[in-house]
């Protein structure tokens, strides 16, 4: 269950969580710095990985086309990277089901 954090994310976060989210990356990781929402999703859907993303283009982009890749909707506005962090590791559980069920495609958390 790996991860991709988009570019509204900080890019401590792969490591910050790597415990629990082994292998994750970040856009910046990957060389893909300020790169258009298609190509990110590309890149997710080809290596396996879940994106997270605090944009509604993502959400957007997961209502059309489906899954996969996976995208995790971070709710919370104005946030922390902390805050982030801490919501990620208190939905662990429900990210995991989310990730095995199959016919789901995106999960918000707030």
């Amino acid at each position: 269950m790996r991860l991709l954090f988009d570019e509204n994310l900080s890019p401590k976060l792969p490591n910050r969580l790597s415990g629990l989210f082994p292998h994750s990356l970040h856009v910046r990781d990957v060389g893909m710095k300020a790169t258009i929402d298609p190509i990110v999703w590309d890149y997710a859907k080809v290596n396996d990985l879940m994106i997270v993303s605090k944009d509604a283009d993502m959400h957007d982009l997961s209502l059309v086309f489906g899954s996969p890749p996976k995208v995790i909707w971070i709710r919370l506005g104005n946030c922390s990277t902390s805050q982030v962090e801490s919501l990620l590791r208190r939905n662990f559980n429900v990210i995991e089901s989310f990730y095995e069920d199959k016919t789901l495609s995106l999960l918000a958390l707030s």
